[in-house]
């Protein structure tokens, strides 16, 4: 009880730390409200309803596999929500920000973050004006389900070479950010045209925030193998 203790503190500690950063926020990135069409808003949400139930079974498989661990997964939906409520500016009034999604992925695996980015999106739109609900599904397909699947990839593909934990999880979280903003510019490219041209805009700021949530993302993991090592290896991450 008293080792669960100390691990909530940490992280509490260390979502607190990460909200102080939001004070440099400027504007958002998101797909925002209404710049999708009608039936390209149905489409995306109606393409991200199998991951989303697929996400409920997995949440459930994982709390009975390891039932400690319930606070590690709300400490990497707020991850989440705290890393893409930062926004940085890039070009013409745009933004990026870092996703947060590669750590729930690692830990969870993909289909949980699906469940887990809605509840972020969904918090974001109503509270923050982050992104839309006309929006949320092309937002949920880039953030929650691409992002999260291929750094899930990247992390497997790394262990079974004998990667350290370190290089994989880095070049998870970081991939993973950066596939995000790559699946989100061809959402807008094809609507708009220019998928190039919006590859290129988001390259300037994003590829500096992916290496800093890549690093980000091995100081967390490494602290949760310290202290969080019994629930780590619950769900087979070590």
């Amino acid at each position: 009880m008293k080792q669960t203790t100390v691990r909530t503190a940490r992280a509490m500690a260390l979502l607190i730390a990460l909200l102080g950063l939001t004070t440099m926020s400027a504007s958002a990135m998101h797909i925002a409200e209404g710049m999708l069409p009608v039936p390209w808003a149905i489409g995306w949400g109606a393409v991200c309803v199998p991951f989303v139930v697929a996400g409920f079974f997995a949440i459930k498989r994982k709390v009975e596999q390891a039932p400690r661990a319930k606070i590690l997964l709300a400490m990497c939906g707020a991850f989440a929500f705290v890393l893409s409520a930062l926004k940085l500016p890039s070009f013409n009034g745009s933004c990026s920000h870092p996703t947060g999604v590669g750590l729930g992925a690692i830990l969870f695996g993909p289909m949980t973050m699906a469940v887990l980015g809605l509840i972020v999106l969904l918090f974001q739109a109503l509270l923050l004006a982050h992104g839309g609900l006309t929006t949320l599904g092309a937002n949920l397909f880039s953030m929650a389900i691409a992002g999260p699947i291929l750094a899930w990839l990247v992390y497997q593909l790394l262990r079974k070479v004998k990667a350290p934990a370190a290089v994989a999880v880095f070049a998870a979280a970081a991939l993973g950010d950066l596939f995000t903003y790559v699946v989100t510019s061809v959402q807008l490219g094809v609507i708009n045209g220019g998928m190039v041209k919006f590859l290129a805009i988001f390259a300037v700021t994003q590829i500096p925030l992916a290496i800093a949530e890549g690093l980000l993302t091995v100081v967390i993991f490494n602290v949760l193998e310290k202290y969080s090592k019994d629930e780590l290896r619950q769900l087979a991450v070590l």
